[in-house]
């Protein structure tokens, strides 16, 4: 069978990236044709050079578009734009694939997977990744009604094109298959053409996460005798770093012995960069390769996953989630939705409300306090990890997907 899959952000286990369609990529090209229509973004950012590029047997057609976190509203629509125009010119141009795997975001990526599989005739899977157009609205980046609509229409649009729809969390399953209930006959559909395939983990890197990589680390970075509490991912403006970093800067009046890391790139650079500078509690991370990133959370005692108080933001599925509990470390968790439930369930973390900073420095002072506690619950995170993160297997559970998909036109 051949799959064509459009998705604009590729990654590898070389980048500062959670690479979790490389590992899907892989598992698919085993057993069937794989072309993959993405950008060369992310190559010139590889940390290492210890993973192939692309995974053994896949195609590609990359263009040369770029992308960063930074971008200005302007500059990322010409980046999608860019890609999209790309995506669709590529897509009529390969042989005729037996179905399309469009992945968000952006929703432009998916919209021109859709277009192909409209103009080539065959059926196409949807891959939200994260509620667009809910979020950027949510964040003010369309501040135009006229502009919402036309985002919303199109997203209606993918969702009753699509043939499946998956989606990175329960959460999001249930935003999408409302909509599918709630507009009129003529775009309906049910909840059985929504699957929750969850971001996941790698469990094989995690397994790279030894005694002896963690005490490496420490000497490296001078980490002997410290408490350490991770943040590792984007320093974006939906990420809430202002908060972590008056949290870290309270809690370091009465415990000198915690030192908060920050590991990323992003909008928020600046200010961790000016709290590192005034503040020895603080320190800035450089980005590290998805491979080596297991070491560093298991070398934290507690890691944070860390939202503004947005809804929509509530339905994230953070890679920073999934990796932590790989290696055994629990997690504090800001957004009362799905990763509330799932830790306070598992008893593998704990809430403190977003943008809370005294909460936040007051509930990890208490956790620190019971090492006995962070031990378990940092044992029940990997059990959890172990049970229903592996990427391995929900790649299966996406290859049953596309399968699926490819018969029911």
């Amino acid at each position: 069978m051949h799959i064509a899959v459009f998705s604009q952000h590729h990654t590898n286990p070389d980048c500062p990236a959670t690479s979790r369609h490389y590992t899907l990529l892989a598992h698919l090209a085993r057993t069937h044709r794989i072309t993959l229509i993405t950008t060369n973004t992310w190559e010139r950012l590889r940390i290492t050079h210890h993973y192939p590029w692309i995974p053994e047997e896949v195609e590609v057609r990359a263009a040369a578009v770029s992308y960063e976190n930074k971008m200005g509203v302007g500059k990322r629509l010409l980046s999608f734009g860019r890609y999209a125009a790309y995506a669709i010119r590529e897509g009529l141009r390969i042989d005729k694939p037996d179905v399309i795997w469009g992945i968000s975001t952006p929703l432009t990526a998916a919209w021109a997977a859709a277009q192909v599989a409209r103009l080539r005739g065959v059926p196409w899977v949807f891959e939200v990744q994260d509620l667009w157009p809910a979020f950027p609205i949510a964040m003010g980046a369309v501040p135009y009604r006229w502009a919402q609509a036309e985002l919303h229409q199109m997203e209606f649009g993918l969702y009753r094109s699509a043939q499946h729809i998956v989606t990175l969390s329960p959460d999001m399953s249930s935003y999408v298959t409302l909509i599918g209930q709630v507009k009129d006959k003529s775009w309906y559909f049910g909840e059985e053409k929504v699957t929750t395939v969850l971001n996941g983990t790698d469990l094989e890197l995690a397994a790279l996460a030894t005694d002896e990589a963690v005490v490496a680390l420490r000497q490296e970075y001078d980490l002997q005798n410290r408490r350490v509490i991770l943040y590792a991912g984007t320093f974006g403006r939906a990420n809430d770093i202002p908060t972590l970093l008056a949290a870290a800067e309270q809690l370091a009046l009465n415990h000198p012995d915690v030192v908060w890391l920050f590991m990323g790139h992003g909008y928020d650079e600046p200010l961790v960069q000016a709290a590192a500078s005034r503040c020895l509690a603080i320190r800035l991370v450089p980005p590290q390769p998805r491979h080596a990133i297991f070491a560093w959370f298991r070398l934290a005692e507690l890691s944070i996953v860390s939202f503004l108080g947005l809804p929509v933001l509530d339905a994230n599925s953070p890679a920073k989630l999934y990796d932590s509990l790989a290696v055994g470390t629990p997690v504090i968790v800001t957004n009362p939705g799905w990763t509330k439930e799932l830790v306070e369930a598992h008893k593998c973390g704990w809430y403190v409300p977003a943008s809370n900073a005294s909460a936040l420095a007051t509930r990890v002072a208490e956790v620190l306090a019971d090492p006995t506690t962070v031990l378990a619950a940092g044992r029940a995170g990997q059990q959890v990890a172990q049970q229903y993160f592996d990427r391995q297997q929900l790649a299966a559970t996406m290859q049953n997907i596309l399968e699926q998909s490819a018969k029911q036109l």
